[in-house]
């Protein structure tokens, strides 16, 4: 596993964990469609919420946050309702959160979490 792929890996086990903790049920991970992918489907009572995970060793390439871009966002919004449309669900509502993990060390990590990070139009 590439070291990029691996640090990626990481990073969504380390969400995931903390989503749960926070009270969440993981429903998927890496879930596919046509538009794209989305990093974790999570339950959060009866909202829906599609997660996107970022992963930073450094900022030098820009903050974890800064990687999710309008265009992403957009990306997102397609993606919600393919997944609603395949899960044949009928949410309450659909949220869409960003946890930013920031390396600090081998054994450290900044977490944040976005929730509601964008909403979509």
């Amino acid at each position: 596993m590439g070291d990029n792929k691996a640090l990626g890996k990481r990073g969504e086990d380390a969400a995931c964990a903390y989503l749960e903790r926070v009270g969440m049920t993981i429903v998927e991970r890496n879930w596919r469609s046509k538009p794209g992918e989305v990093d974790v489907v999570a339950l959060d009572g009866e909202t829906l919420v599609l997660c996107e995970v970022k992963t930073r060793k450094s900022v030098r390439a820009g903050t974890p946050e800064e990687a999710v871009t309008p265009a992403k966002q957009k990306r997102y919004e397609r993606l919600a309702k393919a997944y609603v449309q395949a899960a044949s669900i009928d949410p309450v509502s659909v949220r869409f959160d960003v946890v930013t993990i920031l390396v600090v060390s081998e054994d450290r990590a900044l977490l944040r979490h976005h929730r509601a990070a964008f909403v979509t139009g």
